[in-house]
């Protein structure tokens, strides 16, 4: 079949960008949609032009590379999946496809269609951990998990971190990325130890991040392509509240961590 392109170029951070159109003929429906790219460039490169900039590396929906918008929607169209998942079988002949970058003041545009997204690595950085000591793994039955709590927990572990969210939030909000991040370790024992300090911290990290603030409109959760659910928003503000609440008597105006927070809401 034959698709129409419209390709966000952009040189630089700094340079002037445009969409510039593509003519695509014998795309392949088995083709992922990375790979109809990968034919495009080629085809740009034997004629001595840039090639289109994208990011990818997994190409099986685990690592959370790839990632930009089609026809205004992040990862487009299939739900629970992303871009490199996404095959051209789900467009017909003589389609029009409009892809662009994900747009947030967090995510400063890099080149075409490749975005800096290490924003949330830095909100991981800042909380997301655990001080269990580390060795072997122990027996599966040492520290029983509740089979509830452990399914939640896992759901929320699988975000990939690939920032679908943030880019079809109107706010350009990081709640869902984070209450994942949050929602993963906090229902898990081994994770109680740091849990007021992980939300505390991982809040006020996305507060100087400069994403928006979560107002539960809810296009985060039908974007994302692990399909993650917008509870884990409550479970992040609700452990961010409790653990405000708990440590208010130990607020110090020179702790960084504390006037980030007193700046900005979960």
């Amino acid at each position: 079949m034959k698709l129409t392109l419209h390709i966000w170029r952009q040189r630089s951070p700094t340079a002037k960008g445009q969409m510039v159109r593509y003519d695509v003929p014998d795309v392949s429906p088995d083709m992922s949609f990375l790979e109809m790219l990968d034919v495009v460039n080629e085809g740009l490169i034997l004629k001595g032009e840039e090639p289109i900039a994208f990011e990818h590396d997994c190409r099986e929906g685990i690592c959370g590379s790839c990632g930009f918008m089609i026809n205004g929607v992040a990862h487009g169209p299939s739900r629970g999946t992303a871009v490199c998942q996404l095959h051209m079988r789900q467009y017909k002949d003589g389609d029009v496809l409009f892809v662009e970058p994900f747009r947030a003041r967090a995510f400063p545009l890099l080149k075409d269609l490749a975005v800096d997204r290490r924003a949330l690595d830095r909100i991981i950085t800042a909380g997301g951990y655990i001080s269990v000591r580390t060795g072997s793994a122990p027996e599966g039955n040492v520290i029983p998990v509740p089979k509830e709590k452990a399914e939640l927990a896992m759901d929320a572990a699988a975000c990939i971190g690939c920032g679908a969210c943030v880019a079809a939030c109107p706010n350009a909000s990081a709640a869902l990325f984070t209450g994942a991040k949050i929602t993963h370790l906090g229902l898990l024992p081994q994770g109680q130890a740091e849990r007021d300090q992980r939300a505390k911290k991982m809040v006020a990290q996305a507060n100087v991040e400069v994403f928006g603030n979560c107002t539960n409109i809810g296009e985060c959760e039908a974007v994302c392509p692990k399909e993650i659910k917008i509870e884990v928003i409550a479970r992040m503000n609700r452990d961010y509240l409790k653990a405000a609440w708990k440590n208010r008597e130990s607020y110090r105006d020179d702790d960084p961590v504390e006037l980030a927070l007193s700046r900005g809401k979960p």
